[in-house]
């Protein structure tokens, strides 16, 4: 098992990492699939195809009319969503225990920005995270290094292995290791054997009680 740094930075993707937001997102995308004419999916089709940014997934999902699709999915999304989201277990615990450490936090997500910062406000988590960077604030996204670049500025940082960046599927992992951070998965299973060979974390966690024991060994 490879030894960890500790973190001077960590980096948080913000969907199912700290928040339990499959629920409105899959009442969006079946909201926007039937409003296309096509088959909403299974609440687990959504976990599984959901983790690129709208720019990307909805092309290839929608063709010509992803621009269509988009707007009704901001609209529907904007109705529901602050109503939906919730802290996963353990997750205010940890935040606060990384900042009362004084260790620098942001959010990468591929979440259009403007919803993930209402949501981070919400929750009344401002003070966590600086920067909160989510799909369309830069020019491009998740997993681009360039992201990762941009959350460490505020701290006067750079990537490496002493930057922690936690997600909670294939997509973060391969963005940590585009960008040489530490890749630590918050997921109770393992990513799918062809991403785990590609993209494998450092470490994975089943829960934030593990996860900062681990920090608090260091």
């Amino acid at each position: 098992m490879t030894d960890l740094p500790f973190p001077e930075a960590v980096i948080f993707d913000w969907d199912n990492t700290l928040v339990d937001s499959w629920a409105v997102i899959h009442a969006a995308n079946a909201f926007t699939f039937e409003a296309m004419g096509l088959k909403p999916w299974t609440l687990e089709e959504t976990r599984q195809n959901v983790a690129k940014s709208m720019r990307e997934a909805f092309p290839e999902l929608f063709g010509d009319r992803w621009e269509e699709a988009r707007d009704i999915f901001y609209a529907r999304y904007d109705e529901i969503h602050l109503s939906y989201i919730k802290p996963l277990a353990g997750a205010e615990n940890a935040l606060k225990g990384l900042h009362d450490a004084g260790i620098p936090m942001a959010i990468v997500s591929n979440k259009t920005g403007d919803f993930l910062r209402k949501e981070v406000g919400v929750l009344g988590w401002e003070d966590y995270f600086h920067p909160v960077l989510g799909a369309g604030d830069l020019e491009r996204d998740k997993p681009d290094e360039m992201v990762i670049q941009a959350a460490l500025g505020p701290a006067g940082l750079k990537s490496g292995r002493s930057v922690w960046f936690v997600g909670d599927n294939a997509i973060d992992m391969e963005c940590a290791h585009r960008s040489g951070c530490t890749a630590i998965l918050m997921h109770e299973k393992s990513l799918p054997s062809d991403k785990q060979k590609i993209w494998p974390p450092h470490r994975n966690y089943a829960d934030f009680e593990l996860f900062i024991a681990e920090i608090t060994k260091l």
